[in-house]
């Protein structure tokens, strides 16, 4: 499992003053936290776990010395600046379910017969206990044709009885579309506006 190292918020400092000083800021959370720790993140570890984990992940969190059992809940992250600004986690409780999401990942969308793909559902949401927590579910799209449609339902993770499904089980995740291009011209029409462009050049 991946671990993070995160320290205690300089409270004296605020977040873009402790941005320009190279850190992410971050809080957790959870029933067994009587008040809600805030946290600063080293950003090159912030941008690790942004690139090795998804929203809904499971990890080790160390802070002063202690490990917890977290989820990473939220993370606030700006695609333009590709900037993380806040991580937010989850202290989890063993056999207590828990509510996450999990992230859709499509894999030979290229490869779908005679049409495209489209992705409906980005993330699944779900409740879970901590060993049983799934962070992504993986579609190969390569036996999909066209008219193709799957639902939730459909998904390893609707099958799986230690999962509590939140999402619609009838909500589509995937389907394959015909490919898209422009209308044909009307021939009809067409002769129509040249007869016309000949009578008034008469």
């Amino acid at each position: 499992m991946t671990t993070l190292k995160v320290q205690k918020r300089d409270t004296e400092k605020k977040a873009k003053a402790l941005r320009r000083e190279g850190f992410v800021t971050g809080t957790l959370f959870g029933k067994n936290i009587k008040e809600t720790v805030l946290l600063q993140i080293e950003k090159k570890e912030a941008e690790r776990i942004h690139r090795e984990c998804f929203k809904g992940s499971q990890l080790n969190l160390e802070l002063d010395g202690k490990k917890y059992d977290v989820l990473l809940k939220e993370v606030d992250y700006d695609g333009l600046k590709r900037e993380i600004y806040e991580m937010d986690f989850q202290a989890l409780v063993k056999g207590e379910k828990v509510h996450s999401v999990a992230e859709v990942v499509l894999h030979n969308r290229d490869n779908a017969k005679d049409g495209i793909v489209e992705q409906l559902l980005s993330e699944i949401s779900y409740k879970a206990t901590p060993e049983n927590l799934v962070d992504k579910i993986e579609v190969d799209c390569a036996t999909l044709k066209l008219g193709d449609v799957l639902k939730v339902s459909d998904l390893d993770i609707a099958k799986n009885k230690k999962v509590d499904i939140q999402t619609n089980l009838d909500a589509p995740v995937v389907s394959v579309v015909a490919p898209h291009s422009a209308p044909a011209a009307d021939d009809g029409a067409a002769e129509e506006t040249v007869s016309a462009e000949v009578s008034l050049q008469s």
